[in-house]
């Protein structure tokens, strides 16, 4: 069986969004069966990164049990997969259906755990994809919190300002000692002076461990041409020699072998 895997972060504008995206891309052109889905319904955004302007059914559906996990799921194999299999379920960007999904109570909530927990059957299992990858909310949202405990594996995002760091920090603290999930820490944005030196490199990556008493996955660089295209494009379907895709690349082998 296959794994879930939760990309997490204490706010927004860390690049979580950017990562689930060509991480699922890369694992897609290694020739795996890939779902990403976005469980940001407070900021839906993948419906724009896809171009997908309408579907017969979202996430949001599912969730409330309006339809089964396969109808909500748009095969993008052909246009965002060389190789293996893509799969993406969107959440519904209106403002009316964020409204609703901002108002449910803990009652809903346990039952969206459900047919969350659900998915290993019904997609890891029946239809036997390797990976369903999890866009989650940011913070300490219920939905965000359904999602960790769901998943097999948790990336926590965080970016190098202090209060992304103090915020990750409690975050950590108060949330994920709770959960027994295999967690990882990855550090986005940083500056790349710091990361060509081996010296550097290896104090930093000490004091984040230290101070997050987590494993470190990946300290990614900020790319600007990787900023420069936004959302706008995956970045790892024609960019494969490109420093930020190989650094991907090994976060998703460390993933693999956790």
């Amino acid at each position: 069986m296959g794994k879930i895997i939760a990309i997490h972060s204490y706010k927004g504008g860390t690049g979580k969004t950017l990562l689930s995206i060509n991480l699922a891309a890369l694992y897609a052109n290694r020739g795996k069966s890939i779902a990403l889905l976005d469980l940001d319904f407070r900021a839906p955004s993948l419906h724009a990164i896809f171009k997908v302007q309408d579907t017969d059914y979202w996430l949001n559906d599912y969730l409330n049990g309006v339809c089964e996990i396969k109808k909500a799921l748009i095969d993008l194999s052909q246009t965002h997969a060389k190789k293996g299999r893509l799969l993406v379920g969107f959440a519904n960007p209106s403002t009316e259906a964020i409204r609703e999904m901002t108002a449910k109570d803990r009652k809903w909530e346990m039952k969206a755990l459900g047919r969350l927990l659900s998915l290993k059957t019904s997609l890891l299992s029946d239809i036997g994809l390797d990976y369903i990858i999890f866009d989650t909310s940011p913070g300490l949202q219920y939905s965000s919190i359904n999602a960790i405990v769901s998943a097999d594996v948790v990336l926590v995002v965080s970016g190098m300002d202090i209060s992304d760091i103090k915020g990750t920090q409690r975050m950590i603290d108060e949330l994920y000692e709770l959960f027994e999930k295999k967690t990882g820490l990855i550090m986005n944005k940083v500056f790349a002076d710091i990361l060509l030196s081996k010296t550097r490199r290896a104090e930093l990556a000490s004091k984040l461990v230290n101070s997050y008493n987590l494993p470190m996955i990946e300290m990614i660089p900020c790319f600007c041409d990787v900023l420069r295209t936004g959302n706008s494009a995956i970045f790892a379907i024609e960019n494969q020699e490109h420093p930020f895709v190989k650094t991907l690349d090994r976060v998703a082998t460390t993933i693999e072998n956790l």
